[in-house]
């Protein structure tokens, strides 16, 4: 995809982007290292890297960065190399996911880092998102290293494997991890000691990648198809949380149909782009509270 670019100080601005909006991309569950600003802009860390983003009319403004770090990471990390109006033809052929599409019209799939990730979702097992915020930014500033201060507010980057392999399990539920503590240093332990390359997980195929994950303590399906869809370009993964198996057994099938069986039928009803029709599915059903019980 190409985009009017313009470089302004610490600004890009691409004009006139279609599918992106970000309200949609960074509230709907698959990303926890942002906050919104007074001015409604988000303030994100990735990558080692502090960047703002703003939709101003039918432009969005990336502050913080250059044109270097855009291409270099951003560009990547927000997908836009991926043509979201073919998918959305494709998903919207299914009336009840154009309803979704249109509610979540400017959602995109971000491509984080599968380390960050694989805690990140650790952390989410059985949380609120207010809570795996909370925690994820006190590890990162306790255990990470300082990268900056940007609008009165400091961001540290995600700590390492081998940074976390070295504490205990009670220091790490010094950062309201509760139960997850041991998942987590379990998990360090295995990527700092190279026991399994979370970086390579990517090339495998869709369902060898989730039988490696699940090796991980505190991994279930549920995590493992958010590890892959969010870092590792497994579209066709398909995440079922709470909101996902309301709003497919409100839609698609009976109430109380067992996990596997909805996952099997996304899968093969959404085909690679499985894991986009979850993501819009998610965020419509989160934000009307769809199926859920009065």
């Amino acid at each position: 995809m190409s985009y009017e670019l313009i470089e302004q100080n610490d600004k890009i601005i691409i004009k006139d982007i279609k599918n992106f909006e970000p309200k949609h991309i960074f509230e709907c569950g698959q990303a926890f290292r942002w906050h919104v600003e007074d001015d409604g802009s988000y303030t994100i860390v990735a990558y080692g890297k502090i960047l703002n983003i703003k939709k101003e009319g039918n432009d969005a403004v990336f502050s913080n960065t250059n044109k270097e770090d855009f291409k270099s990471i951003w560009y990547y990390y927000f997908d836009l190399h991926r043509d979201y109006d073919e998918i959305k033809k494709e998903l919207s052929k299914d009336p009840i996911l154009e309803k979704a599409i249109k509610f979540g019209e400017g959602m995109r799939i971000l491509n984080q880092d599968e380390w960050e990730i694989l805690i990140s979702f650790i952390t989410s097992a059985n949380n609120m998102i207010s809570r795996i915020k909370k925690s994820l930014n006190l590890l990162s500033e306790k255990y990470g290293e300082f990268i900056g201060e940007y609008r009165g507010n400091k961001y540290y980057s995600f700590p390492t494997a081998n940074s976390l392999n070295k504490l205990s399990v009670e220091d790490i539920k010094e950062c309201g991890l509760g139960f997850r503590a041991k998942y987590i240093l379990s998990a360090a332990n295995i990527v700092d000691r190279r026991e399994m390359d979370i970086y390579a997980i990517k090339n495998m195929p869709t369902d060898d990648a989730r039988k490696n994950l699940l090796i991980f303590p505190g991994v279930g399906p549920k995590v493992a198809d958010c590890i892959m869809l969010f870092s590792m370009e497994k579209s066709d993964a398909f995440p079922i949380d709470v909101w996902v198996k309301r709003v497919m057994e409100y839609f698609y099938l009976e109430e109380d149909t067992k996990l596997k069986l909805i996952q099997e039928y996304g899968q093969e009803k959404f085909g690679e782009l499985a894991g986009f029709a979850q993501q819009y599915l998610f965020y419509y059903a989160r934000e009307l509270g769809i199926g859920k019980k009065k």
